[in-house]
């Protein structure tokens, strides 16, 4: 009896059957990562929807900017190259990451530095990204393992990932980040920051984790020993990032 429950639920959650391959799932992976173009363009006014919405307290606004946001494309990327042991991948994500990271950070300060409705007096949904708990960090994990996962099937996924982008809400803390450093409001860029570091850390562990056991081709192969000691740093990492939200839950 216990085999056969056990057989059916193998079959049930079998996720090699619709799994594209692998170099598909690359170029994917890859697409998400440019700076460039289009995503460059998107992600100017991903950055300005997203501090308007902020600014005038209006959800619908910020869900727009979250869905045409292209920074959860490189922190997946990250994941992925971590996965598949690439870390000149990882590397060069990461680089991409912080370049828009920084971007967002300068332009959503001079907008809300300059923006005529701006005042001292945060909306409800700024000091909604200043308040991380656990409950984001479950959010986070779950919706990059949403995230990755569609990105490995045939379908590409294409009804998911929209769903990702505003369940894990990456651009609107980032944008809060500005709101705080251009009213000199330090404590909310700190906490605003936290929460986009726990998002995007989430989102990059759990592409990293549904990456292996995906088993995916790797770059280079790890001993034993070596595997270890990349999961024990991982998980020291985590517990270390995910106190404050804890103390704060």
């Amino acid at each position: 009896m216990f085999e056969k429950l056990k057989s059916i639920f193998r079959e049930v959650f079998d996720l090699s059957m619709d799994t594209a391959q692998p170099d598909v799932i690359y170029e994917r992976v890859i697409g998400g990562t440019r700076v460039k173009g289009t995503n460059a363009v998107l992600l100017i006014l991903s950055i300005f929807i997203a501090s308007a919405g902020l600014n005038s307290n209006s959800v619908a606004v910020i869900i727009g900017a979250m869905l045409i946001s292209p920074l959860m494309g490189g922190i997946t990327a990250a994941g992925y190259g971590t996965g598949t042991n690439n870390y000149k991948m990882t590397r060069n994500a990461l680089v991409k990451v912080a370049f828009q990271v920084v971007v967002a950070i300068i332009i959503s300060t001079l907008y809300f530095r300059f923006s005529l409705i701006t005042t001292t007096i945060p909306t409800e949904q700024l000091l909604a990204r200043t308040e991380p708990t656990l409950t984001d960090v479950l959010i986070a994990v779950c919706g990059g393992l949403a995230g990755i996962l569609a990105l490995t099937r045939e379908d590409s996924g294409t009804v998911v990932i929209p769903g990702v982008a505003i369940a894990t809400a990456i651009m609107p803390p980032l944008c809060t980040v500005g709101y705080g450093l251009a009213t000199a409001q330090w404590h909310v860029s700190l906490m605003a920051f936290y929460l986009f570091f726990i998002n995007a850390f989430c989102i990059g562990g759990s592409a990293t984790i549904m990456v292996r056991l995906l088993k995916l081709p790797t770059v280079k192969g790890l001993t034993p020993e070596q595997h270890r000691k990349v999961t024990r740093n991982f998980i020291i990492l985590a517990i270390i990032i995910f106190i404050p939200a804890a103390i704060m839950s």
